[in-house]
């Protein structure tokens, strides 16, 4: 009888796990089973949507691609779908531009537009993802081609008769070129008012704009994806750019692009103020970032407000900057709450970091919405070789406040260049120069800097160079053996500069106070 029981048992187990086996193959939907071609031989844009229907039927499921190469249009994902692109297999989209009509709801460049269809596009979608081993290949070059090549005052083609058509009462930027020409390039993927999003795994290469581009989405997790495109001749194709949303999470990515490599956003001038819709709580680590304009930056469309964003343990290998965070007058919005720590920088061909609200020619004009902030922005713990340490530039009427260096150690050609910046500090950095002050500092108010110093001081120039900067506090500093002059004071503005427990008996001229400066230096203990 026990035996008998213990059969039926083990008949009843295989019978609940082959019913478990073939649910779970039901929610695999193979797009050859619905006429795709694997060999590229035909598009398979209708095969992947009919795939997608049927599975959206049964409540979601997943779009299963075997080994092989697609052709195809672009690709609409809807709520509970997953696109599997196996090991050897490879989505090459089609770079006939009718395919990416009709035009639908996007962003492009922080504006709200009716536009080209991104080549994977979602709209008020939720659990969606894309995972796989597999390669999908944009084909830029012909929307890159078209874009460098246009001309202002040629005939304007379909597409951008169509686009005008669309686009009567778009609000604009400041700046409307790009809308007045009316010829937008599609993002690879966009994902659009969406939640709950897997990138994973998946190769992207040769995108015709902007590669990863969720906008206004939430709970999104990219990880270990490869993005590949040219550093030359194919513009404006960023890696990773969230604009406009909430809980992002990047990690374990390798990306060389002809842009920036992971940029966050947040809308641009009216047209960002007007949706005000922040990018908020973002963490990217582990990266490693090798062509592209920037590392990571953030702007400059920013006018919806950046706010909680984390960036750690990454690696920028010859990108042209390591960190920038830009805009200019007209963007208004606020940047802060930033961390950046543990970061390696190698051949970086300009600043490792950089803070610029003048990153567009602009004049004076007074305080309101339009004007941008950068505020509560602190790096730490960061190494490397580059062009230059850093370049902070703020607005004469809304100056960059509450920046913090700590335990930086750079080689750099110069120094720190700073412009219009308030309650700035400085810890335990260690700046080589080749030319140049370590630190320049000019119209700063509340600077600290604590054990500052430079292994290669230069005979015609000091570590500090501080011009017009009011209530400085200098302290632990302990020059290296061949330091001429430590600290260096011009501009009759300068004023309540207070010295601290240094150790000058290495500088040949501890402080060096031009004709100009009036005030007297303030020494509070323990300097020799």
């Amino acid at each position: 009888m026990k035996k008998n029981i213990n059969i039926l048992k083990t008949i009843l187990f295989v019978l609940i796990t082959s019913l478990s086996i073939s649910a779970n193959a039901q929610n695999y939907y193979n797009v050859l089973t619905y006429g795709a071609k694997n060999d590229s031989s035909k598009l398979a844009t209708t095969a992947i949507k009919n795939a997608i229907d049927a599975a959206v039927k049964k409540g979601g499921g997943t779009i299963y691609f075997p080994a092989g190469k697609y052709l195809t249009g672009p690709i609409h994902l809807k709520s509970n779908i997953t696109i599997l692109i196996d090991a050897g297999a490879e989505l090459h989209f089609s770079d006939d531009f009718d395919q990416y009509l009709p035009m639908v709801k996007s962003r492009y460049e922080g504006v709200d537009v009716t536009s080209f269809s991104p080549l994977f596009y979602a709209y008020k979608a939720e659990n969606i993802a894309i995972k796989g081993r597999g390669i999908i290949d944009g084909h830029g070059k012909k929307w890159w081609d078209f874009v460098e090549g246009y001309k202002e005052g040629q005939a304007r083609s379909k597409w951008q008769l169509k686009f005008d058509e669309l686009n009567k009462d778009i609000l604009l930027p400041d700046d409307p070129k790009q809308m007045k020409r009316g010829f937008l390039r599609p993002p690879f993927i966009q994902f659009m008012y969406s939640k709950n999003i897997i990138i994973e795994g998946i190769t992207i290469q040769n995108s015709p704009f902007w590669t990863v581009n969720p906008e206004f989405c939430e709970n999104i997790k990219i990880y270990g994806v490869t993005i590949f495109n040219p550093a030359k001749n194919a513009p404006n194709t960023d890696g990773i750019n969230p604009e406009s949303c909430k809980n992002v999470h990047i990690s374990d990515c390798h990306i060389s692009v002809g842009d920036d490599c992971i940029t966050i956003k947040s809308g641009k001038d009216g047209p960002g103020r007007k949706m005000a819709t922040p990018a908020e709580n973002h963490t990217i680590t582990n990266c490693t970032m090798l062509s592209g304009h920037g590392g990571v930056v953030i702007g400059s469309e920013m006018s919806g407000d950046v706010r909680k964003i984390t960036i750690a343990n990454c690696v920028f290998d010859g990108t042209d900057r390591g960190i920038r965070i830009k805009s200019a007058r007209g963007r208004g919005g606020i940047v802060e709450e930033i961390r950046v720590s543990n970061i390696v920088m190698k051949n970086i061909r300009d600043q490792a970091i950089v803070l610029d609200l003048q990153y567009a020619k602009t004049t004076v004009e007074p305080v309101s919405e339009r004007t941008p902030r950068f505020r509560n922005i602190h790096f730490s713990n960061i190494t490397g070789q580059v062009n230059q340490a850093a370049y902070l530039n703020g607005l004469e009427e809304m100056p960059i406040e509450n920046i913090t260096f700590s335990d930086i150690n750079l080689d750099a050609k110069s120094g720190f260049d700073i412009t219009n910046s308030s309650r700035i500090e400085f810890h335990n950095v260690q700046i080589n120069t080749e030319i140049g002050a370590p630190i320049k500092a000019s119209k700063v108010n509340y600077l600290t800097i604590d054990n500052v110093k430079s292994y290669t001081p230069l005979a015609n120039s000091p570590i500090l160079d501080l011009r017009n900067v009011n209530d400085a506090f200098i302290y632990n500093a302990n020059p290296f053996v061949g330091t001429t002059t430590y600290l260096r004071l011009s501009g009759a503005e300068t004023k309540n500069i207070s010295l601290g427990n240094n150790n000058f008996r290495n500088a040949k001229t501890p402080v060096k106070k031009e004709a100009e400066v009036k005030e007297e230096i303030t020494v509070i203990s323990g300097d020799k």
